[in-house]
């Protein structure tokens, strides 16, 4: 819905509201948050009259404001949304709104259109501003130089107020196999700043940036996030400023983050800065994924039929690639139930370790003396579709295209620097060196049907820079269009095929990578332990069904951690679940659980890859409940955990999320994969019912007393079916 006078504008959907007031010269926001019901008059002349701040001692003479374009005209102090200059001057922004539009939405919220002008830096800007129907707000900005000189610009940032209450900020961290792990704090006075300068989000990105009331958790608590969806260098922000941000006590926001000298508009030319989504919800971080799960499944290209079961090649063969080897293990496959098998890296020239061949994307003759088509043929001809693996945006040193053509690596004119993972960084901008990696890979494509292509970045860009306009000119953002335009390039030429992100596992995890692939690895971490807390928090911002989650081997390639097989294959289950070790070693019993395991995935994967994810708030960090509730209500998955010791003797009554509390439902307990080991002498009697014909339960007792839960040995993990039967 879209209400409003003349000067101010209402869009409302999905329980939130935002209001802005563009009376003024530049638009500012006077709520983001609750939804406050259908506003007359003389409730929007209140809460315009309300917005103006009082005049600080030892301050400006007028009021402070806090615009959705800050800048110090306005008294804002801290981190403004843009930032630039010409050769040292046109160093004060004074935009000006030239015009708004507003566009009204049926299904919910509305666009807000605004045109801004500013004779003091020679440019005109853009913002869009959309409320969607799941309540999630996009903003997009612009600035175009329509002066007759260059402008060299700094920074665009998106920011916006918070109120007092958002006082608990929490964002991540990690590293590889380790990535996305929480941190937590009180936004204290001055900037918290997170700066990524890695050519990608990297393993340590903030990764989705939230704010919210103390203590907030999973289920409760009100909370405001920001993402930025972008696959390059980026920054996020959180200011809390003694004199505050107008009526607003604190901001919060992000952007790109521009490296000196990259971004120079020539007159008529225009920077379009990266989209930045805001979400906010009072049901804590669960609505918060709720939010934004709902927008990522209403896409168009959201993938629309079942996630297939994937054998990944990696942990199963590693380099050594044998026609014979790998067509037993697609028999395997085939025997378990497997739906796709993906070639990972070791297929082209030279690659028969990590130190050679990337960027020459031919086939290994001296390993496959006929080519791909062999295997690609006897996968297909099992039923199962064939992907492989890439890494185009890398190139060895040793490889014909990099003696071919060493001004294609992606570095200073003076030398490149030290390599990473025997690899440097193959300059995508260059349209040479893009036609050549499209066309191969393109090729490979049509000579071999194939279906999917996982598609990896391993190492971060170092002095990303590159000989343009006369010297060496950072090409981050370059590097991240020109990635973009190949995704989409091979997306339009081969509309069935899809792609799968990957970053050395975990390291570019965004919504502006997800626009153009279909799925994402998590993290290189097939260790079940940590897997789970890595998927618990990625489900924050993507759904599980754009997840690869697989089994790995007994004994973790990552972390060497041994853990059983029913453990591995719960903890893989409730995503897109894939298999990665090799089928070809595992004994006839364990096959067969496995297999029983494929079946029961291709049973849940419905509910699996479009429920609403919940998450139970527990005293106790040793054990995890996770579920995924159906958008009636009618069934929902639980995944209770525990990934070490405590000092808890038992767990006592743990609620349970997201069900409907006038409901009945039917707890069955599912021992396919065999029943976990437990830390006690008799299990809870109600367990013991819900492994036989199922334990029937209220749901306002599950939901407000909870369900007194068994003590797991750690690394043990049980799964529990409910159905609604009234």
């Amino acid at each position: 819905m879209v209400t409003g006078d003349a000067s101010m504008t209402v869009l409302r959907a999905a329980g939130v509201a935002f209001v802005i007031d563009h009376a003024g010269r530049v638009p500012r926001v006077l709520h983001w948050g609750a939804d406050l019901g259908r506003l007359d008059a003389p409730a929007l002349a209140a809460l315009r009259e309300s917005a103006t701040p009082a005049v600080l001692n030892n301050a400006p003479d007028l009021p402070r404001l806090f615009t959705l374009w800050p800048a110090e005209q306005d008294g804002w102090v801290g981190t403004p949304a843009q930032s630039g200059n010409r050769r040292g001057t046109a160093t004060t922004p004074r935009p000006a709104v030239v015009d708004v539009e507003v566009e009204h939405a049926d299904a919910g919220g509305g666009t807000i259109r605004i045109e801004l002008a500013d004779a003091v830096t020679g440019t005109r800007s853009r913002l869009v501003c959309v409320l969607d129907p799941a309540g999630v707000l996009s903003v997009d900005a612009s600035i175009e130089n329509t002066d007759s000189s260059d402008y060299l610009l700094d920074g665009l940032r998106i920011l916006l107020p918070l109120p007092d209450r958002a006082e608990e900020l929490l964002d991540f961290s990690g590293k590889w196999c380790r990535e996305r792990s929480p941190q937590r704090q009180i936004l204290p006075f001055g900037t918290h700043a997170r700066r990524a300068r890695r050519g990608k989000p990297g393993h340590d990105a903030p990764y989705l940036l939230s704010v919210g009331t103390a203590g907030f958790g999973f289920g409760h608590g009100e909370v405001w996030s920001a993402h930025l969806a972008w696959s390059g260098d980026g920054e996020y922000l959180a200011e809390r400023l003694p004199e505050g941000a107008g009526e607003f006590s604190r901001v919060f926001g992000a952007g790109e983050l521009l490296r000196s000298g990259e971004v120079i508009l020539k007159p008529g030319e225009r920077y379009d800065a990266p989209r930045v989504l805001f979400t906010w919800s009072d049901m804590g971080l669960d609505g918060i994924a709720a939010r934004l799960h709902d927008r990522l499944r209403s896409r168009p290209q959201h993938p629309p039929q079942p996630r297939p079961l994937v054998l990944n090649t990696w942990e199963a063969v590693y380099f050594d690639h044998d026609l014979e080897r790998l067509t037993e293990l697609a028999d395997r496959a085939t025997e378990v139930g497997v739906e796709r098998i993906v070639l990972d890296d070791g297929w082209f020239r030279g690659r028969r370790d990590d130190t050679a061949g990337l960027g020459d994307w031919v086939v290994d003759e001296s390993v496959w003396p006929d080519g791909l088509g062999p295997f690609a043929d006897a996968v297909h001809e099992r039923g199962m579709q064939f992907g492989l693996w890439f890494e185009p945006e890398m190139i060895n040193p040793d490889s014909e295209l990099a003696r071919a053509h060493p001004d294609w690596v992606l570095a200073p004119r003076s030398g490149a620097g030290a390599t990473a993972r025997h690899q440097q960084v193959l300059d995508l901008a260059n349209p040479d060196a893009y036609a050549v990696v499209l066309e191969r890979i393109s090729a490979l494509v049509v000579a071999h049907s194939i279906d999917y292509i996982k598609w990896d970045h391993n190492r971060d860009l170092m002095e990303p820079v590159a000989d343009h306009d006369g010297g060496d000119r950072p090409r981050v953002r370059a590097q991240t269009l020109a990635l973009y335009r190949m995704l989409d390039e091979l997306r339009a030429r081969h509309p069935e095929l899809e792609i799968e992100t990957c970053s050395g596992g975990g390291g570019r995890v965004d919504l502006g990578i997800l626009d153009r692939t279909d799925r994402l690895w998590a993290s290189d971490c097939n260790d079940p332990v940590e897997r789970a807390r890595i998927e618990r928090w990625t489900r924050m911002l993507v759904p599980p069904e754009l997840i690869g989650s697989h089994l790995g081997a007994r004994r973790s390639h990552t972390t060497h951690r041994e853990t059983d097989l029913a453990f591995r294959l719960i903890i893989a289950l409730t995503a897109h679940a894939g298999i990665e070790a090799d089928l070809t070693q595992v004994s006839a019993d364990e096959l067969a659980t496995i297999a029983a395991w494929s079946r029961l995935y291709r049973e849940l994967r419905p509910l699996i890859h479009s429920g609403r994810i919940v998450n139970a708030d527990l005293a106790d960090e040793a054990t995890m409940l996770t579920g995924i509730v159906a958008e009636d209500g009618a069934r929902a998955l639980f995944t209770w955990a525990r990934l070490a010791t405590s000092d808890a003797g038992q767990s006592g009554r743990i609620v349970f999320p997201g069900l409907d509390p006038q409901a009945t439902f039917r707890i069955r307990l599912r021992t396919e994969l065999g029943t976990p080991r437990m830390h006690e002498g008799t299990d809870p009697a109600w367990l013991d019912a819900a492994a036989r014909d199922g334990f029937l339960m209220p749901g306002l007792l599950l939901t407000r007393a909870g369900l007194p839960m068994p003590t797991l040995n750690p690394q043990q993990a049980l799964l529990l079916d409910l159905e609604r039967v009234h």
